[in-house]
């Protein structure tokens, strides 16, 4: 298997839709080709093609996820990722990849690289540093997810602001006061949205006493 067997097949399905190939047909394609050399993966990362590099960290989360891979495998899937990061340049590329390539390889190991990525001037970095942790909400191990929310709790990037409080949300199903804790702290000073997406879930009481402290500190 080699990326130009995946571009070469990917094209011959885009022969059956007048428009763009849906996603779910990428998708499909990438787990059939989850066996493919990580060396090969990156070159399809590389490439300009959007369709390509979407293949390419599918790829990535079907290896990653599939429990057959070896631990010197997944190594290779996360360093393919994070040494290639200036390719993986929109949220869909870092969501559809993140949370089992790099939270799947760091869990249970040092998550300094996390942290790292947090204070990255790119802000795709800063927005897998987050979206990461799911893979740890998922074990029911909340911290990381609070203690890196911390860090971009004021980020400027629209993309990281969804982020952040998209996880806290999901970490605060775990545990709901810690949320609650962590937005009577914050909520005064982060963007909206981040608080927006924060409270989705919470009762309508709730959302506006959130709402109500963000309010009476608005310029």
């Amino acid at each position: 298997m080699t990326a130009k067997e995946f571009i070469e097949t990917l094209e011959i399905i885009g022969q059956d839709y007048s428009g763009e190939i849906p996603k779910r047909e990428i998708f499909s394609l990438a787990k059939e080709y989850q066996q493919i050399p990580v060396i090969e993966v990156v070159k399809l990362l590389k490439d300009k093609n959007d369709n390509h590099r979407i293949g390419a960290v599918s790829i990535l989360d079907c290896k990653a996820r599939n429990k057959k891979t070896s631990n010197e495998e997944r190594e290779k899937i996360y360093r393919a990722y994070i040494d290639n990061h200036k390719w993986i340049d929109n949220w869909g590329l870092v969501d559809r990849s993140a949370p089992y390539v790099v939270g799947g390889y760091l869990y249970g190991k040092d998550t300094k690289p996390l942290y790292d990525l947090a204070k990255s001037e790119n802000p795709m970095e800063r927005r897998t540093a987050i979206v990461s942790t799911y893979f740890f909400i998922r074990k029911n191990e909340i911290e990381d997810t609070f203690k890196i929310a911390e860090i971009l709790v004021n980020d400027k990037d629209e993309y990281v602001q969804k982020a952040v409080g998209s996880w806290i949300r999901e970490a605060g199903k775990r545990n709901e006061e810690k949320l609650k804790k962590f937005l009577d702290k914050h909520a005064t000073e982060m963007p909206r949205i981040t608080l927006r997406y924060a409270i989705e879930k919470f009762d309508k009481k709730t959302r506006e006493y959130f709402l109500n402290l963000k309010n009476t500190t608005s310029k």
